[in-house]
């Protein structure tokens, strides 16, 4: 009896070291399989085996990661304080890099990218971080890529989500916005009047090379101010076109 129970209990132990060597990597999922400490190769995906005790695996996921920068405090190069956070899309391409050449490869991306954010947007002024976010996303973007390909990681994208500013300067960039509002404005007028007065010099050049074309448009300015009928209009006669009228009259 001992017997037979020492053997039943062997069996159930070789089972159950059997189907803890199997292991089931989904299509997104590698293996880096490590035998005696020393790196063996990566496996997967699908059905692999793993001796007990002498091959120890280690899971990495190769789908894409979504990760929020927190809002980190910038002095821009004009002496701006902001808050600005992003997001960062990257993978692992290399999951034995991914695994060996960092401790924890998801917090020294995030600790890069904090640290990358603060020093590229400390360069920049107010101005830029606001009108330019495409160009800084690819500035943070190359630098990231560049430091991350030794752990195996491709960053795909980098996205400025939010720069907080301080409701102070809020009100000063208004009323920069409006100054300048103001300044195009002035100008814009300034450009009609020059373009008024030089149509309107060429306009009178036009007329003096006439003798009656003055008149005329003289008495047609008239017709139009007496449209209104509410008005009295009283206008002096040129003595030009009197001695003109008074010759039509003495002719023959």
């Amino acid at each position: 009896m001992p017997v037979h129970f020492s053997f039943a209990t062997l069996l159930i132990i070789l089972l159950v070291v059997l189907f803890s060597a199997f292991r089931i990597l989904r299509e997104y999922e590698r293996g880096v399989v490590f035998m005696l400490g020393r790196f063996y190769k990566v496996k997967g995906p699908g059905l692999i085996i793993i001796i007990p005790g002498i091959q120890k695996m280690v899971r990495v996921d190769l789908r894409t990661v979504v990760m929020d920068v927190p809002s980190q405090d910038v002095i821009s190069r004009d002496n701006v304080s902001v808050k600005v956070s992003a997001v960062v899309y990257f993978r692992v391409v290399d999951p034995q890099r991914a695994i060996i050449q960092v401790e924890n490869f998801l917090a020294a991306t995030s600790q890069f990218a904090q640290t990358t954010l603060r020093s590229v947007l400390g360069k920049h002024e107010l101005d830029e971080m606001l009108a330019e976010r495409e160009k800084l996303n690819m500035d943070i973007q190359k630098i990231l890529d560049i430091q991350t390909d030794a752990w195996g990681i491709k960053v795909s994208n980098v996205e400025i989500k939010h720069v907080d500013i301080d409701e102070s300067m809020i009100r000063a960039i208004a009323r920069q916005a409006e100054a300048e509002r103001e300044r195009r404005a002035k100008v814009i007028h300034a450009e009609g009047e020059l373009q008024a007065s030089d149509k309107l010099m060429q306009a009178a050049h036009i007329l003096s090379q006439q003798g009656g074309a003055m008149q005329l448009r003289y008495l047609q300015t008239l017709t139009n101010v007496a449209s209104d009928k509410s008005n009295t209009i009283i206008f002096p006669i040129p003595v030009d076109l009197l001695s003109s009228l008074m010759d039509a009259v003495k002719k023959p």
